[in-house]
């Protein structure tokens, strides 16, 4: 099988101030394509560095990571310069003085595609993230979650091998976060994406995840691989997964797997402000 992500080896060190530390550990990852995988740690384990790496806005300090192309878009079956990746950030990212269509279509601009059919490609996305009626609106007109459904439907209508996540629902109150996880659900399994997605929350890496990743305190290191698959299929509902049985199954199964790591990244970063 054809794996979409690749990593073997994958290390990171940063130098801050004169000192050196190592933020991944030998991380060893394999992604399939359309697989909708969850990154789940404790604060400062490396899960946004590691995104970054994957994304090219970071390189990583010694290992090798390989990024599978669609074979399609490889035997010139699609005529289009479709970018590798897209990116959703947990800070709004959408451009203040372009309205809701704009936005969503910006990705297409850059690659060179005319207005009429990038305008023609949004659409449908904005509707599909609940935001038809919206599209002349500007951002200071739109909530919190209305800025991240914009994200989200940008990245889509860009058409990129990979979605990569990085905590984009965290900023949202928890009513918004299941409208909008229900949401990305649809979309997912309607274009099934290979998904990279970063999160603190176990509840929603159980609903969103193929599977999920636990990492261990600094430096990271990939403590389990936990098959959500296998318990949950798809197409999956946000409520039918919160109030079953194996939903606190796997809840405990993956925080008893943090609960020691948390303290001890708790323990680092005392250690770390004691000795500043």
């Amino acid at each position: 099988m054809t794996i979409k992500i690749c990593l073997r080896g994958l290390r990171k060190r940063f130098e801050v101030k004169g000192r050196s530390f190592e933020a991944l550990s030998g991380i060893d990852l394999d992604v399939e394509p359309g697989e909708f995988f969850c990154i789940v740690g404790p604060s400062g384990c490396g899960k946004t560095t590691l995104l970054r790496i994957v994304a090219g806005l970071e390189t990583q300090s010694a290992g090798r990571i390989e990024l599978s192309q669609d074979m399609r878009e490889k035997s010139g079956n699609r005529a289009t310069n479709r970018p590798m990746n897209a990116m959703v950030f947990q800070e709004q990212s959408i451009f203040p003085w372009m309205n809701v269509r704009d936005n969503v279509a910006f990705g297409l601009k850059a690659r060179g595609i005319s207005r009429q059919n990038r305008y023609a490609t949004a659409e449908p996305y904005i509707r599909k993230v609940g935001l038809a009626g919206f599209e002349e609106a500007l951002p200071h007109q739109l909530s919190g979650g209305m800025k991240q459904r914009v994200s989200i439907a940008r990245a889509f209508a860009n058409d990129p091998e990979m979605l990569l996540m990085d905590e984009p629902f965290a900023s949202v109150d928890e009513q918004t976060k299941l409208i909008l996880q229900a949401e990305l659900l649809r979309i997912w399994e309607e274009t099934r994406k290979t998904v990279l997605y970063v999160t603190h929350s176990i509840d929603e890496a159980i609903v969103l995840a193929d599977r999920i990743m636990v990492m261990s305190a600094q430096p990271g290191r990939v403590k389990d691989i936990v098959d959500v698959g296998a318990v949950f299929g798809r197409p999956r509902r946000v409520e039918a997964v919160k109030s079953s049985e194996q939903y606190g199954e796997l809840f405990g199964r993956i925080w008893g797997q943090l609960r020691d790591e948390v303290v001890a990244s708790q323990q680092h970063a005392l250690t770390q402000e004691e000795t500043r």
